[in-house]
């Protein structure tokens, strides 16, 4: 008999479902690709729709939802820290109950629920997917309940979490508060922060280091004169502003030297951290592999310096390392509950677990349009060369084709794409196709089986979770940061065949077996999902190419400029109800 789990996390932010199938991970996808709001926290109902309907499964079929916090202690913390002052009808709202209840009415689910901690069920998203029999485990974010950083260690028998250390003391807060002080917003800018720090030096470290106390074991805690987030109105006070000598930058303000500084002092201090509790995390366990999660796990330059430096031969971290990936844990966290058994022994080998769209379909939607478009269908090579063809000659590609990706990173199916030998390649991007700050780097996708000609990166990267070093022979200025380091993914053509079979199309015609691949979306908008998600994308861009599944769209051979207006129009109608507050941490 088959044991079907479903995992939520939700009401947060980053709210997405998981469908587990006898341990089998079948499907997964977050609520802000459905419903086009970024970092949607709303209860997945059209995440879990996809979830059902992938796996050919109803509600009825479901044994269990696995949850990813305990709502009890999440609302304890939240009386504590006073946010906002609680009202009778703020109780109601975010009390205990209200999980049960959106499941209950909004998932139409009436079995059994099943509730774990926040960092649990982070430990358990990258344990249990980790292919490790055993291994160290660390997880770091702003806060769940009432953890920020935990300790553990996982094996046959399940998961220990020996040590925690406790809100309002917290690694994740700590950077998201010198994001907020840099001009960024927070949950959303500290990745901006990561790719401005190489371009400082550290000049600010000790006075960073006033900002927090590291204790004995795994404990730290942060000299709270210095933060305003316990108030709920901004991340950090005048005391911060004071001890770096200088104003918050403002969002629209120019960035400095300065700015640089603080930001390199920052990834410094972060990096520093991270390998200081590693040792203690090995000493405790004595394990020769560790799993990351949690929100900090997403830094992939802390992750890097990590596995190079630190006291670990083996890394695993879980490729949606934010709250979204509480929903893989929760479920492989119940499936071991009700089964007794692990729900997977192999490692993750890829996420591309969200929905696909048959070339049909694909068909009768451009078919119901005005564009111009070149049919592929059962002439994968054509397409693949034409595509090769478009890359090399400097177009900048819409990449669409299988099932989307899960987590944050775009890795093959929901791309943009292009030739990463191309001087102009990376700021053309960030200002005409992303439209965002010029100092952010791009990634590169390379073939597996040639990465290390170009990489000094001794192992596969499927997930682009770490940086390296650029060793290759090939200038490539689109893809290498200032510090001459990339973050990489490698593309096996046995989870991505037709990705890999690009690189390798790419490869033949011009000697570079790398693609420099960044997510399908503009600024503050969700990764594409569907096929109209692409096509407005492409048209309110200056993307040159769409690749659609099967077909090719060239913006030179279709007139676009009444769509643009349209389009545009719509979304500046429709952007303040979009809007989530980004100037302090969304902690309810």
């Amino acid at each position: 008999m088959s044991v079907n789990i479903i995992g939520i996390s939700a009401l947060y932010h980053d709210a997405a479902c998981c469908l587990l199938s006898d341990g089998k991970l079948l499907a997964a996808a977050q609520e802000e690709r459905f419903s086009r709001i970024k970092a949607d926290p709303s209860m997945p109902r059209k995440a879990m729709n996809y979830c059902l309907q992938e796996a050919g499964l109803t509600i009825a079929d479901i044994d269990c939802v696995a949850y990813y916090e305990d709502p009890k202690e999440k609302l304890a913390r939240q009386i504590w820290s006073q946010l906002p002052a609680l009202s009778e009808s703020f109780v109601a709202s975010l009390g205990v109950g209200r999980p049960e209840r959106e499941i209950r009415e909004l998932l139409g689910f009436d079995g059994e629920i099943k509730y774990y901690s926040h960092h649990m069920s982070h430990a358990a998203s990258s344990f249990y997917f980790s292919g490790f029999g055993s291994a160290a485990i660390l997880t770091m974010d702003g806060v769940g309940e009432w953890a920020t950083t935990t300790y553990g260690k996982g094996n046959e028998k399940g998961i220990e979490l020996f040590e925690e250390v406790h809100y309002p003391h917290s690694i994740g807060l700590l950077y998201s508060s010198i994001t907020s002080y840099l001009g960024f917003g927070v949950n959303d800018g500290e990745y901006k922060v990561m790719g401005l720090a190489p371009y400082g030096t550290p000049r600010y470290v000790d006075q960073l280091y006033k900002l927090i106390h590291l204790g004995a074991n795994g404990q730290y805690t942060l000299d709270m004169r210095y933060f305003e987030y316990l108030k709920g109105e901004r991340m950090f006070g005048e005391a911060l502003e004071e001890l770096l000598g200088a104003p918050a930058r403002r969002e629209d303000e120019k960035m400095t030297a300065f700015h640089k500084d603080i930001a390199r002092s920052l990834q410094f201090v972060l990096e520093d951290i991270m390998l200081k509790k590693a040792a203690y995390l090995h000493q405790q366990t004595g394990e020769s592999n560790i799993c990351l999660a949690g929100g900090v796990a997403l830094n992939c330059v802390a992750n890097g310096r990590l596995l190079r430096e630190g006291p670990f031969e083996k890394m695993f971290v879980q490729p949606a390392s934010n709250d979204a990936g509480g929903s893989l844990g929760a479920a492989a966290a119940a499936h071991l509950e009700l089964t007794g058994e692990r729900a997977s022994r192999a490692k993750m080998a890829h996420v591309y677990l969200g929905p696909s769209y048959d070339t049909a379909s694909i068909g009768r939607t451009l078919q119901s349009t005005s564009l111009k478009y070149h049919d592929y269908a059962g002439n994968e090579e054509q397409l693949l060369a034409a595509t090769a063809e478009r890359l090399a000659r400097g177009k900048v590609i819409g990449w669409f084709n299988g099932r989307m990706e899960f987590g944050p990173r775009s890795l093959g199916a929901r791309s943009i794409l292009a030739d990463p030998r191309r001087t102009e390649m990376r700021d053309r991007i960030n200002a005409m196709v992303k439209k965002r700050e010029g100092f952010r780097p791009f990634a590169p996708a390379v073939l597996a089986h040639k990465a290390s000609q170009h990489f000094d990166l001794p192992h596969d990267s499927p997930f682009m979770l770490e940086t390296c070093q650029v060793i290759s022979p090939l200038d490539l200025p689109a893809i290498t940061h200032v510090d001459n380091s990339a973050r990489v993914q490698t593309v096996h053509k046995e989870t991505n065949p037709r990705f890999a079979a690009l690189l390798e199309y790419f490869d033949e015609l011009t000697g570079c077996p790398i693609l420099l691949n960044t997510s399908f979306n503009v600024k503050g908008e969700p990764i594409v999902c569907d096929p109209e998600d692409a096509i407005k994308c492409f048209i309110t861009t200056d993307i040159d190419c769409l690749i659609l599944q099967d077909f090719i769209i060239d913006r030179a051979e279709n007139e676009l400029d009444a769509l643009i207006m349209i389009l545009r129009n719509y979304d500046q109608e429709n952007t303040a109800a979009k809007g989530i507050r980004r100037d302090v941490y969304t902690f309810v």
